[in-house]
């Protein structure tokens, strides 16, 4: 009886350590840290898998990742691996302070099943993949500006002067409509990945953390590590919908029918290894953005819980 009565005391003191409202303020300054980091390689991930297909006898307007780098920084200056920062840190630090709130949701909705009152590495995927549904409704608009400003090159004529013009301009020629243009995609790739993203870091913690230690001393060192690999095992599963996105969202109106067409076309043309186009500063980015994401996570968390720790 008293293991029992142990154990239900653990999982109900897991569940009360669980506070969505936490979760959300601390996610938001990950998601802030997170952009802050990683939005230079994003700005090159988003150039690379939108640039044309060259023509035969003509080369590619970027020979890969440090090429696309280097004319972006000879062009337009080093602000330019900035553009489009705007919409997602107005949207991203959002986001992610819904996407930690949607996973601490998830993890109030179970209850621990483990023996010491931690959640099973199912559970937290099954919370974080409901975490990347409560994203996508401010996620998917913010994308379609974000990767409408990142190919927008200097010395071409420039349709956007920012995320508000942008914005605007697509609510008139489309409505609403146009706005969330790739939601459906934004679904697909943040569903799984989500999943994925907490259920690797929550691993890597608990494999790093010594035997008979709580995963919360877990080093700042440790944490960034956790942190990294995580992102990179994300972007593993979200790589292909997200070329498949970034495609869709910038492609002129009625150019695409739907996933099913651009999928098809991108085959055809560019072949089955085009999802994975800029897969090299996508995991270039991911490590450090995604460390310093959920450092900056985890360190609001504990000061939160240190000044309010009965909340």
């Amino acid at each position: 009886m008293s293991d029992v009565a142990s154990e239900t005391t653990a999982a109900k003191m897991t569940l009360k350590n669980v506070n969505p409202i936490k979760d959300f303020l601390a996610g938001g300054v990950g998601g802030a840290c997170l952009v802050i980091t990683g939005h230079p390689l994003d700005t090159i991930k988003v150039r690379l898998q939108t640039q044309p297909k060259p023509q035969p006898g003509q080369v590619p307007l970027y020979r890969g990742t440090w090429d696309c780098a280097k004319k972006t920084v000879v062009k337009e200056g080093f602000t330019g691996l900035y553009k489009g920062m705007g919409a997602p840190l107005v949207g991203v630090t959002p986001m992610f302070a819904i996407c930690f709130f949607g996973y601490g949701i998830g993890k109030k909705l179970q209850t621990p099943s483990a023996a010491n009152g931690d959640y099973t590495l199912s559970q937290i995927f099954a919370a974080g993949m409901l975490s990347g549904v409560f994203t996508t409704v401010i996620m998917a608009p913010g994308e379609r500006i974000k990767c409408l400003l990142q190919i927008q090159h200097s010395g071409h004529e420039h349709k956007y002067n920012g995320p508000v013009d942008c914005a605007k301009q697509l609510y008139r020629e489309g409505g609403i409509r146009s706005i969330y243009r790739g939601t459906a995609l934004t679904l697909m790739r943040d569903v799984p990945a989500s999943g994925i993203y907490f259920a690797s870091y929550e691993f890597l913690k608990r494999s790093l953390t010594p035997e008979g230690r709580s995963t919360s001393e877990l080093s700042a060192l440790k944490t960034l590590f956790a942190g990294g690999m995580a992102g990179m095992c994300n972007w593993v599963v979200a790589i292909p919908p997200d070329v498949l996105k970034s495609r869709f969202q910038t492609a002129p109106a009625g150019k695409y029918s739907g996933i099913a067409d651009v999928l098809r076309e991108l085959i055809r043309t560019e072949g089955i290894g085009s999802l994975y186009k800029g897969i090299v500063p996508v995991m270039l980015r991911a490590f450090p953005a995604n460390a310093a994401c959920f450092l900056g996570y985890e360190l609001t968390i504990k000061f939160l819980n240190r000044i309010w720790p009965n909340w």
